[in-house]
């Protein structure tokens, strides 16, 4: 069972469409650094619906000893960089994000990344789900925006679409 460390969106999806608590099925140690932290504290004073991470006793904040200089110009959030920064330290680690500028620097820099939706990919080929389609339905009405191409690419990659 692989290790992971997540940014905040996919912990944020996650929650609000009901199934945050595959991730500790999914994974063995999930670390999330102390930005995630505070941007779920910042998003709650808000109003908005997030996980407080201190009732999910799987999940372990952990922050990364550095993070890359040339990463600190870039238009990415806190937790974004720290989350990279620790998949950087610990390359073993799945790192979890959404956000694509972050995806595509934290794959140049050889990381392993995966989003919310390779998330429920693998979750019904781990016998979680039967389907991925109402997941996704849930996670558009939640605020997660895909475009059609996107979401028929998602249920063909489920086997619930013909390609």
């Amino acid at each position: 069972m692989p290790d992971a460390v997540s940014n905040t969106s996919p912990l944020l999806y996650l929650h609000r469409i009901g199934v945050l608590d595959w991730l500790p099925e999914m994974f063995g140690e999930i670390w999330i650094p102390g930005a995630v932290v505070n941007e779920f504290a910042e998003g709650r004073r808000r109003g908005y619906e997030v996980p407080e991470p201190a009732n999910h006793g799987w999940l372990r904040v952990v922050e990364p000893e550095n993070t890359p200089s040339e990463w600190l110009s870039l238009d990415l959030g806190s937790g974004e960089l720290a989350a990279m920064a620790l998949g950087l330290e610990n390359p073993g680690k799945i790192i979890l994000l959404d956000d694509l500028p972050a995806r595509k620097i934290a794959k140049a820099a050889g990381l392993t990344v995966w989003g919310t939706l390779r998330i429920l990919l693998e979750a019904k080929s781990e016998g979680l789900t039967e389907a991925v389609e109402p997941l996704i339905d849930r996670l558009c009405q939640k605020g997660m925006w895909l475009s059609d191409d996107i979401r028929r690419r998602i249920l063909v990659l489920a086997g619930e679409r013909a390609g």
